[in-house]
């Protein structure tokens, strides 16, 4: 028996959603088919015509059931539904946060950065679980996204290897490429980055004028993440912000003035196992501009 089962006729037919329906579907089967392509692949545009071609369905048909969804993802704050106009314009989804859902997913976060257990010798703080969690950074991906709409860039760059997840689901979010850094440790000059290709040259990878949004896991003092904001200078590109998962309270004067903080570490005690987190001052006065 093939093991695809009796959704293997199903699958074959609209193989990476381009290709067709073999028979009439039904409203809400399209409606929630059409919520499944756009919340797959955020900021994505779609064109009327390509959801037409799919369903073997006129465009106002479809403009009439991206409109049901549209209403249901903002009546549930799961996002956004953008319609663009004209003759390059469709439909794409922004999974854009409510202010409710930032907070109570930050909470959350800050309530498991608390166990004693996460206490590493030498006063450092372990989130390889958090970090390495598909569903909960999808979520802050999202939160970024909510937060730095503005910025508009069009590259993500982190430093491997703890970022990566982090900067791939903002990326996500973002719809635009990630790049990343290699960290070098040298005994004379201290840590250092530089880029990692796979193959190509540095404006291959990341070119001038590129507009770049650099994204670190744990901030301290900064180093990392100015050492980042260096490279893109030097590459000819442009930096647009700075976003890290947590940063901490002390130093106060980082190297690195300009950055969004999901969280801040205000202690973490190597004896007393005591850890101190809390959401970021913007999260918890529900400044999202």
């Amino acid at each position: 028996m093939n093991k695809i089962g009796k959704y293997g006729d199903i699958i074959r037919c609209i193989p990476d959603y381009g290709g067709f329906f073999m028979q009439k579907v039904r409203r809400t089967e399209r409606i929630v088919a059409m919520t499944k392509v756009l919340t797959d692949q955020p900021n994505q545009l779609f064109s009327l015509n390509h959801f037409s071609s799919l369903f073997g369905t006129a465009k106002s048909t479809i403009s009439e059931d991206l409109g049901i969804i549209k209403e249901a993802v903002v009546n549930y704050g799961i996002g956004i539904i953008e319609t663009l106009p004209g003759a390059t314009g469709g439909v794409r989804y922004l999974p854009y946060s409510t202010t409710d859902r930032i907070q109570q997913l930050v909470e959350q976060l800050c309530i498991k950065l608390t166990n004693p257990e996460r206490v590493i010798p030498g006063g450092f703080l372990y989130m390889s679980d958090i970090l390495f969690s598909p569903q909960l950074m999808t979520s802050v991906g999202a939160i970024f996204l909510t937060k730095l709409a503005a910025s508009k860039p069009d590259h993500i760059l982190t430093v491997e290897t703890k970022g990566i997840p982090l900067a791939m689901m903002t990326a996500r979010a973002f719809n635009v490429p990630v790049v990343m850094v290699r960290r070098d440790s040298r005994v004379t000059e201290g840590s250092s980055v530089s880029i990692n290709y796979i193959s190509g040259s540095p404006r291959r990878a990341l070119p001038q004028g590129a507009r770049v949004l650099v994204m670190d896991d744990f901030m301290k003092a900064g180093g990392t993440a100015k050492a980042m904001i260096d490279l893109v200078h030097e590459v000819g590109a442009e930096v647009v912000g700075t976003a890290v998962l947590v940063a901490t309270a002390q130093p106060e004067d980082k190297l690195v003035r300009d950055y969004c903080a999901l969280m801040v570490l205000n202690k973490i005690e190597d004896t007393t196992r005591e850890i101190e987190v809390q959401a970021s001052p913007w999260i918890t006065k529900g400044d999202l501009t």
